[in-house]
């Protein structure tokens, strides 16, 4: 029996204009002042045809603006260039993640793939960054999102911006990576100020034969920490369009995963050792405890299932069963020797955030409220579902889960000071809304609901803006 949650990717979203939103429950907390922004992939079908992966799907934005106990909603495409190739034909243009080129195999070769700007969203002072691993990101006007096209940061055109960088709490400075194919393949290192202007560059080779998968990184106090799993791509398949990326992926667990520390001062490499196999796509953050070493908080998988269980989710229906649990691993940065690694959570989680104060940061400061995350709902069977419910990890160590209830289904949660914001999909009414919680209060019911005017895909991460 097919769950509600397909019902959120049956159909593209719609767009709206800027819309009051409807308070179904509680009160909107007089607060709350900034903007919740949140990207996914919103258009997995064009011209009767399914996208390969749910990675695929072209990207929009929500934007939640909250001021003087009112919430206004605003949601839009990203303007790509291959969105508007594609609107005009009424048809899949581009290979991606987990499709290739559409056509026979000769007209195939050679074919860019299309920047879905569907991964993630960076809040500069002057504008919004759409982030999509595998190119640089479109810049967007944080009010209106419309899009302005291509923002270089500073880069080259040939360059990839991760959709994970990192804000020092304290300067503001961002970090980020991208990886590029070559003789070898390296990882590119890039720090840039709040505006978005780049202060330094470096980059490091990668080890052994391959291009690995690397979806994120964490800041750790003075390092920079990279683990490569061992998922590695069969070049020339992806490369003759032969099979999508997605599909050209193997797991080669013998290989093991390398952790890679960076002075993140120097971008310049400090230590790299292979360890047992893993695979993460996410961390929720990382720091020097006060024996100097660096501890990385992230969600685990034991192999690379994972991709298959998300390429299911495109169809509105999985039956892939892969938990993955946030684990909390201590290493030497000298040596990238893992101390210790234990698990500190069971039922499988994914989406672990904490709050920008914290990030980098040792747990139990002023600025640490704990790490929230998606989990799912306690005591069901994981067969075919998607996350069900909420779980917050306090600084001591305590894992609270909010069950939201039969149908209700909810996006990455965000902190928004001591609030925390997520969107929800509503099986049971076919709806969409945006839940509010005191954070500092977990398990509690939630403070608000509110009401989106459109459905709005199941979607990957966001962000929080306050209002100065």
């Amino acid at each position: 029996m097919a769950k509600t949650w397909g019902n959120a990717l049956a159909q593209p979203a719609v767009e709206f204009d800027a819309t009051p939103l409807v308070v179904l429950e509680g009160v909107i907390p007089p607060d709350l002042r900034g903007t919740l922004y949140h990207n996914g992939p919103a258009r997995l079908e064009r011209g009767g045809q399914r996208v390969g992966h749910w990675f695929d799907g072209d990207g929009a934005i929500l934007a939640v603006q909250f001021q003087d106990g009112r919430a206004v909603g605003t949601y839009r495409y990203v303007q790509t260039a291959g969105y508007q190739q594609e609107q005009g034909a009424d048809r899949l243009l581009f290979g991606n993640y987990g499709m290739t080129h559409p056509g026979p195999l000769w007209q195939r070769w050679g074919k860019s793939l299309k920047n879905v700007a569907n991964t993630a969203v960076l809040a500069l002072d002057d504008r919004l960054l759409a982030l999509w691993e595998g190119g640089l990101p479109h810049g967007l006007d944080r009010q209106t999102l419309s899009t302005h096209g291509l923002d270089l940061l500073g880069l080259q055109p040939q360059d990839s911006y991760s959709a994970h960088p990192k804000v020092d709490p304290h300067s503001g400075q961002i970090y980020n990576f991208g990886v590029s194919l070559g003789a070898q393949a390296q990882i590119n290192l890039y720090r840039h100020d709040r505006q978005g202007h780049l202060l330094q560059r470096a980059s490091i080779p990668l080890t052994g034969l391959g291009m690995p998968l690397i979806h994120d990184f964490v800041l750790a106090g003075d390092y920079l920490v990279v683990c490569i799993a061992p998922v590695r791509l069969n070049l020339w398949p992806a490369a003759l369009q032969l099979r999508s990326f997605s599909e050209s992926l193997e797991w080669k667990p013998q290989l093991g995963t390398e952790v890679v520390v960076i002075d993140r001062h120097s971008l310049t490499l400090v230590s790299r050792r292979t360890a047992d196999p893993w695979f993460q796509w996410h961390y929720s953050n990382g720091w020097v405890n006060g024996a100097g070493h660096v501890v990385l908080d992230l969600v685990r998988y034991e192999d690379f299932q994972t991709n298959q269980y998300l390429k299911e989710v495109a169809t509105g229906q999985v039956n892939t069963v892969v938990l993955g649990n946030l684990w909390r691993m201590v290493l030497d940065p000298t040596t990238a020797q893992i101390l210790d690694s234990q698990p500190l959570t069971t039922g499988g989680v994914e989406f672990p955030q904490v709050s920008p104060q914290a990030v980098g940061q040792a747990p139990g400061g002023a600025d640490d409220r704990g790490t929230v995350f998606v989990h799912h709902r306690p005591h069901q069977d994981a067969q075919g579902e998607l996350f069900g419910a909420i779980g917050h990890l306090d600084p001591s160590g305590q894992v609270t889960v909010t069950d939201l209830g039969g149908d209700r289904y909810p996006f990455e949660p965000i902190w928004a000071d001591r609030w925390v914001l997520t969107v929800v999909f509503n099986g049971s009414t076919g709806q969409s809304e945006v839940w509010v919680w005191d954070g500092d209060r977990p398990g509690s019911d939630p403070h608000c609901r509110l009401h989106l005017p459109q459905i709005i895909p199941l979607g990957f991460h966001g962000t929080w803006a306050a209002l100065t």
